[in-house]
């Protein structure tokens, strides 16, 4: 309750009757009086001052009521006031969602963008829209039927659009399915609560076959006089409002081709299918974003052949050779033409035909080509030098539409009856020493030959036919004499053949002629007589190796030699013993390196001939040589000790490092040492000396160390390491 002012209330709609206010009397009033938009259910008790609700507000109906209040004295005149009092009527989810059609019909295309809506579903609520009783929510309830675990249309939950899915883009084919209904749910309350109000109602869609779809092959005549550009196809997009785009498969230089804003598809200029016979490119539709709206398209386009290319001769002038005896009938060659149109068409269909023939004799139809394929066959008879050595034909090779000339030439050559002769069947002998170079000439031959000259009819080769298994001579034959000339090929051995009997024969690399042999005309004989040199004794091997201890007593042998000579005379033979180790070599052993004496062994026959061998002697280390303390700088500690010093210590040996795998550190057993020092490993050839207490003089101190090898036999030494402690500079080193 208070005093009568300006007052606003809000109030829920429903709710039935109810008090809002108490406004007090202030004398002189004595009542209340109410009006404005009471709606016959809002008024104030005139002498209380109650201001109440008889019923129920309708947020639907109204959304505010204006009222005025005035306090009145006895005679009815105005006391105070009019005052305006306004009521705001709240809305609760009083009211269901409806769709505002029965029921919706959709038509979706095959293979349509996943995502993109075919249509829209839409239901209003009469609660408020400023709050949740009046937010709506869409789902797809029941799919009717649903042949997939997953649902083919999805739907916006916001603004009811619904569109393939994923798998319905990829799967929706009228061919399988043309019809779906899809029970829609549309919910208030944004969908978050079980209080929710909810409605439903069918979705049937029809699916269509999809308009974007690739042509067939298409096929363009080549060379088309057309006015270009020419439309040879059109695509459409599921969608409206797209753009197209041609990009290529290959790379080229140019695409003859583009699409027009409708999707026709256009050839801008006449194309060759010489150039290139089919061409393959992409169809794309975008929207007014850039994006891809369907997958590309790809069109493949086929070149269609004309006759539009000449026969041409694979030769500008063929050549063919025909031996006299060919026989009437022989195939004797082939005229070779190509044609740039489609093979296997009739547009590359060749036919050849002989037009001429220079010269007419004996006869002018000495040659027939066969129409078909161009092979040049003799007709009757066979050829004769002595008519003519060549012959000229024109073949005429045509197309359905053109024609062409090619020249060949026929060779008549000389046929092979006549086998090469000696000019003698006995060159005797000859000598040669055993140390004869290899490729020297060692005698000359010659045989001739009646057929006709520079011919493989008339070549001679010349060939060992007996007497040399192992290929040790070899013949050359001079091309333009058919001179031979016998080579030494292999070294020869006066101890393994002295003499070679040998049976030579002279052939034709072109086959001699039916009822033509070879005879003892073709063959000749001679001996080569080997000589004895005295040669140099020969050692069983060039090199010798072997390997020995460093430790190995004098005089013991270390390795036996052999030679032997190649006429069996006696050779003296050496055994190499170590005499002695000194100067270098012996220092050498001492630093523990790897030592090879390598020296020049000799050994000579009765006649003194003499050969050399080569010696390599390894010699291998021996663990002799104790460990030593190696130290590049004096080891000192800083006086006076504070505690936690230590100073690195290295051993060395001069024994090859084969022979040990660490070096062991430790105190002689001496008790000044264990009272006053310490050593702990660093590694293998590194260990740390320490000070175990502060208490040391300003002197030095010898400190025993024994040091191990662990050498296969260990070789141990005791070594005192002069150690001082002394004052230090700023540097930390003794002053």
């Amino acid at each position: 309750s208070g005093p009568l002012k300006d007052m606003d209330f809000s109030v829920q709609e429903g709710g039935g009757a109810r008090i809002l206010h108490q406004f007090t009397l202030e004398p002189p009033a004595v009542s209340f009086r109410a009006s404005g938009e009471k709606a016959g259910i809002i008024d104030i008790e005139p002498r209380s001052g109650i201001l109440y609700i008889n019923g129920s507000l309708d947020w639907e109906t109204k959304q505010v009521h204006k009222l005025q209040v005035e306090s009145l004295d006895q005679s009815g005149n105005t006391v105070k006031g009019p005052y305006a009092v306004t009521i705001y009527v709240e809305d609760i989810n009083d009211n269901p969602p409806e769709f505002d059609q029965k029921s919706y019909f959709g038509i979706v295309r095959q293979n349509s963008r996943p995502g993109k809506p075919f249509m829209y579903v839409h239901a209003t609520d009469r609660d408020d829209p400023k709050t949740p009783h009046a937010q709506l929510s869409y789902s797809i309830l029941h799919h009717f039927p649903n042949p997939y675990e997953k649902m083919l249309f999805q739907i916006d939950n916001t603004t009811g659009g619904i569109s393939p899915s994923r798998t319905g883009s990829y799967y929706l084919d009228p061919q399988k399915q043309d019809t779906f209904t899809l029970v829609v749910s549309v919910k208030d309350m944004a969908g978050m609560t079980m209080n929710s109000f909810t409605s439903s109602i069918d979705v049937n869609i029809i699916v269509m076959e999809s308009l974007w779809k690739a042509p067939p092959t298409i096929h363009i005549k080549e060379n088309s006089t057309q006015v270009h550009p020419v439309n040879i196809s059109k695509v459409q997009s599921n969608e409206p409002n797209v753009t197209y785009d041609i990009f290529e498969k290959e790379k080229l230089s140019r695409l003859p081709f583009s699409i027009s804003e409708n999707g026709d598809i256009y050839v801008t200029e006449p194309l060759d299918r010489e150039e290139k016979d089919t061409y393959t490119f992409f169809v794309v539709s975008k929207d007014k974003t850039g994006e891809l709206v369907d997958k590309p398209l790809q069109i493949h386009i086929i070149v269609e052949d004309i006759n539009d290319n000449p026969p041409v001769c694979q030769q500008a002038l063929t050549i063919i050779e025909v031996q006299e005896n060919e026989i009437g009938g022989s195939n004797i060659g082939k005229v070779f033409a190509t044609d740039m149109d489609k093979q296997d068409t009739l547009n590359s269909r060749l036919r050849f035909k002989i037009q001429s023939q220079e010269p007419e004799f004996p006869t002018k139809d000495l040659f027939y080509i066969q129409q078909d394929t161009g092979n040049l066959h003799l007709t009757g008879r066979s050829l004769n030098k002595r008519d003519s050595a060549k012959y000229f034909l024109k073949v005429l090779v045509t197309d359905r539409a053109f024609e062409t000339v090619c020249d060949v030439e026929v060779h008549v050559i000389d046929i092979n009856d006549q086998i090469p002769i000696f000019e003698k069947s006995d060159y005797h002998s000859v000598s040669v020493p055993e140390d004869i170079s290899i490729g020297t000439v060692i005698l000359e031959i010659q045989a001739t030959d009646g057929d006709e000259p520079a011919t493989g009819s008339s070549f001679i080769t010349y060939q060992v036919k007996e007497g040399d298994p192992n290929k040790t001579f070899i013949i050359e034959t001079d091309s333009e004499t058919n001179q031979g000339f016998i080579k030494i090929n292999k070294a020869l051995d006066f101890e393994t053949m002295p003499v070679y009997n040998l049976v030579i024969n002279a052939t034709n690399p072109e086959p001699l002629v039916s009822g033509v042999q070879y005879n003892s005309s073709s063959l000749t004989v001679f001996k080569v007589f080997v000589t004895n040199v005295d040669e140099p004794p020969v050692f069983l091997k060039p090199v010798y190796k072997t390997e020995v201890s460093e430790d190995i007593p004098v005089n013991t042998p270390v390795m036996t030699v052999e030679a032997y000579d190649p006429e069996g005379d006696s050779v003296r033979v050496s055994k190499i013993v170590l005499r002695e180790m000194q100067g270098k070599y012996a220092q050498y052993l001492a630093w523990g390196k790897t030592l090879f004496f390598q020296k020049s062994l000799l050994v000579e026959d009765n006649a003194a001939q003499k050969s050399k061998a080569f010696l390599i002697l390894h010699l291998r280390d021996v663990n002799d040589n104790r460990p030593q303390i190696a130290m590049d700088y004096p080891t000192f500690f800083c006086y006076p000790v504070s505690g936690g010093e230590r100073t690195l210590i290295q051993a060395t040996d001069a024994d090859e490092q084969f022979f040990y795998s660490k070096f062991t550190f430790s105190l002689a057993d001496e008790m000044n040492a264990r009272n006053n020092w310490e050593i702990s490993k660093f590694n293998a050839t590194h260990a740390y000396l320490s000070p175990k207490h502060a208490n040391f003089e300003e002197k030095a101190y010898d400190v025993p160390i024994i040091l191990n090898d662990n050498g296969n036999p260990p070789l141990e030494n005791k070594v005192n390491l002069k150690v001082s402690i002394c004052k230090c500079s700023s540097e930390n080193s003794c002053f």
